[in-house]
């Protein structure tokens, strides 16, 4: 990590926040063999208690991507009966569809999408870049959200399964990625810079949260931080398993989350996300220092294949190629630059930690 996070902080050896962080809380939640392992054992008995006498014990959100299509398959291992839910937000790449249809076919689970309205979804998107924010990926983040809970109270499935851990997304700097459930913030800016009314594009804030946690009884469940998780090891299993296909880079499961995160950010920020990841994988000890520099001198993006994710985006978007490169230029700007309910939300997540601190097993 360095000074693109505009509030990093670092100790007198040279080690910043997020790693003191990161080591500080995985501290806590360390795989330690036979004790993990039994904390995994019971926390999947849990899962098989609460679904009892419903069709499903679980709901798995699926992206096509390594770590949802691994969580899933660590599920079904598990025993566990599995309803699969993909939010498709009409930017899967065509390695994502094939990957979801096959997790679902191989391991035998039943699947749902979710599908957004289109022309509501794409100037929510437009209204983000215009904001000209690093959160241009918001829509979709808070979209996932609320359909996986939707789907789990239809089926009073009371466990959701996140592909999400330590391992990889440990690190993450609040400035880089602002809270998606900040509807104050979304509503903002949808309203400064976007274009009509939200109809029925699925908004998931604190009071929404709150709503499905306490009266729906309806918990996120990280599995794969009870595991030893390699990726590269993932990744061969997925292969070897479930006939999944490499769709190339880090979120390029998404057409649209691929090319924010490889040349928008970077172009607009100076931000790559790599270096975020990367961090996290240094303190797991799955990449050393000197690697993660090396990886780093590499561009974050094809340079060659660029100017045709930009024709593909504006135009599935709805805008001229250059109307698109002149947003993709304006200047950028932060969260705290725009309305927001940053204090009140914290003040209300922290109490919230503080009287219902996650459990043994992993859930929230």
């Amino acid at each position: 990590m360095d000074t693109t996070d505009p509030d990093i902080r670092f100790n007198d050896k040279g080690i910043c926040n997020h790693c003191t962080d990161f080591l500080l809380i995985r501290s806590h939640h360390n795989y330690k063999g036979a004790e993990t392992d039994q904390e995994f054992t019971e926390l999947i008995q849990q899962i098989k208690r609460t679904g009892q006498g419903k069709k499903y014990d679980c709901v798995v959100g699926l992206s096509g991507g390594i770590d949802s299509s691994y969580a899933a398959f660590i599920a079904k291992r598990e025993g566990l009966r599995v309803l699969g839910v993909h939010l498709d937000n009409g930017w899967n790449s065509e390695e994502a569809v094939l990957n979801i249809k096959n997790i679902a076919r191989i391991l035998g689970v039943d699947y749902e999408s979710y599908v957004l309205n289109w022309e509501e979804f794409k100037e929510i998107q437009l209204a983000f870049l215009k904001a000209s924010v690093p959160e241009a990926d918001t829509p979709t983040d808070i979209a996932i959200l609320s359909a996986l809970h939707k789907v789990a109270a239809k089926y009073g499935v009371k466990h959701i399964i996140s592909g999400g851990n330590f391992a990889t997304e440990g690190i993450l700097p609040k400035s880089w990625h602002y809270n998606a459930k900040d509807l104050t913030y979304f509503k903002y800016i949808h309203n400064k810079f976007g274009k009509g009314k939200i109809q029925s594009f699925p908004t998931f804030g604190f009071r929404s949260e709150m709503y499905y946690k306490f009266i729906k009884g309806i918990k996120m469940t990280y599995l794969l931080n009870f595991i030893p998780y390699n990726k590269d090891k993932a990744i061969e299993l997925l292969i070897n398993e479930l006939d999944w296909k490499n769709y190339g880079g880090k979120h390029y499961e998404s057409k649209y989350t691929g090319f924010i995160q490889s040349f928008y950010l970077v172009k607009k920020f100076n931000l790559d996300y790599r270096r975020a990841t990367l961090s996290s994988q240094i303190c797991v000890d799955s990449v050393t220092r000197d690697e993660a520099l090396e990886i780093l001198k590499t561009p974050s993006n094809i340079e060659s294949t660029v100017e045709k994710e930009m024709e593909y985006i504006s135009k599935k978007l709805g805008v001229s190629l250059a109307e698109f490169k002149s947003i993709i230029e304006l200047p950028g700007h932060w969260y705290k630059e725009y309305p927001n309910d940053e204090k009140w939300l914290g003040y209300v997540y922290d109490t919230y930690r503080k009287l219902f601190k996650k459990d043994k097993l992993g859930s929230f």
